[in-house]
């Protein structure tokens, strides 16, 4: 290049600088800005409470439907397991499929699988094809591994004072899954006459719809534009500095935490409705223990912001931990139907409160980047998989 091309090089480059940042202008999608609290907050709790309630009746019916279907006793746990699988391999996608396209897409391709999934686990009933139903288990697995991340985009988009309180009102309004849900199962259930657990399957594929709708309607925002909320942007101003990246090795403790409460918690829930099944309950009153068992997931969370303002995120996960691994062991271990549902249900508190405090304690230790959220909902989802088989 000659010395006269030079300057004219230098504005040919400036001029397509000044157009690709006129192209971000016009797409704002694609450009950071501050993110508020309140701004889409209620359509993400209405979006999670759509995917706990797919959960709730997909935990519920696969254990019981899988040994139903399963043509040797063992491999009556593989629907639960597909279901886990599914989210766990769906973490590591999500995370960067949320911050490549923003959370509204992300969720609503999520919340489709899920769609996807229960139609196809519902006419796996009907047809009583075993395969059929591990494969559309696994589906509305990879939905929930999506869902795991509006907690974290709760997180995201409050700043210190307010992320206990965001997270938890998003946590919490999965109850609202566990108190409707028992009344819309049985209905389903009653409509989907002969074809036992069709409905409840159908149910959940319509809740994965509701989810979609909410998902779409929310305003865009992406992960990695953390360093963009409004406690960010004001911290910036006063002290010339961003939020530090969070450390891989300040993972560990909230990873351990949610790795043991979410195990404690799917082998309870592997073992509880057989167990109650065994001690001559029927479909209709397992069914209720579970959607109880939901709203001891998620309601706690509601007081588990002001817990873990008043204690410490630390001190709660430790606490909370501690109430999930016994109350999962007296599952296994006690005899009778009533000491198992409180077992149980004691099991949902602990993994609730444990959750709360150890998503809190990451997003306190600095900002994660997209793979290592990946990998943290990744580990404890791998977890959750190891206590379907302990």
């Amino acid at each position: 290049m000659s010395a006269t091309d030079f300057p004219r090089a230098l504005l040919e480059a400036e001029t397509e600088a000044s157009r690709l940042g006129r192209l971000g202008c016009a797409c704002p999608e694609d450009a950071p800005r501050a993110l508020r609290r309140p701004v889409g907050e209620g359509r993400l709790a209405a979006g999670f409470a759509l995917v706990v309630l797919a959960q709730a009746l997909t935990l519920g019916v696969l254990p019981l439907a899988g040994a139903m279907l399963a043509p040797r006793p063992e491999l009556g746990v593989l629907p639960l397991a597909a279901l886990l699988a599914g989210a766990a391999v769906a973490s590591l996608p999500a995370s960067f499929l949320l911050d490549a396209f923003g959370r509204r897409a992300g969720f609503a391709l999520g919340a489709s699988l899920g769609v996807a999934g229960g139609l196809i686990a519902a006419y796996a009933m009907m047809i009583a094809a075993f395969p059929l139903l591990v494969l559309g288990a696994g589906w509305l697995g990879a939905a929930q591994g999506f869902g795991m991340f509006y907690r974290h985009a709760a997180a995201f988009g409050a700043g210190t004072q307010g992320r206990a309180g965001a997270v938890a009102r998003v946590l919490g309004a999965g109850a609202l899954a566990g108190l409707v849900g028992p009344v819309l199962a049985g209905e389903a259930e009653a409509l989907a006459v002969p074809y036992t657990f069709a409905g409840m399957l159908l149910l959940a594929a319509l809740a994965q719809l509701g989810t979609l709708a909410f998902a779409v309607s929310l305003p865009e925002a992406r992960l990695s534009h953390a360093e963009w909320t409004v406690e960010a942007m004001a911290q910036a101003a006063a002290h010339a500095e961003l939020p530090r990246p969070l450390a891989w090795r300040a993972m560990a403790g909230p990873v351990l935490v949610g790795a043991l409460a979410w195990g404690a918690m799917t082998s309870a829930m592997a073992g509880a409705p057989l167990a109650l099944a065994g001690c001559g309950l029927g479909v209709p009153l397992i069914s209720g223990v579970v959607a109880w068992h939901v709203v001891a997931m998620y309601a706690p969370a509601l007081a588990g912001g002001m817990l873990a303002r008043r204690l410490g995120s630390l001190p709660l996960a430790g606490l909370a931990l501690a109430v999930c691994l016994s109350a999962a062991l007296a599952v296994r271990l006690l005899p009778d139907a009533a000491a198992i549902g409180a077992a149980f249900l004691a099991v949902g508190a602990g993994w609730s409160l444990a959750t709360l405090a150890a998503t809190l304690r990451l997003h306190e230790q600095g900002v994660p980047s997209r793979l290592q959220l990946a990998v943290h909902d990744g580990v404890l989802l791998l977890a959750a998989l190891a206590g379907v088989f302990a």
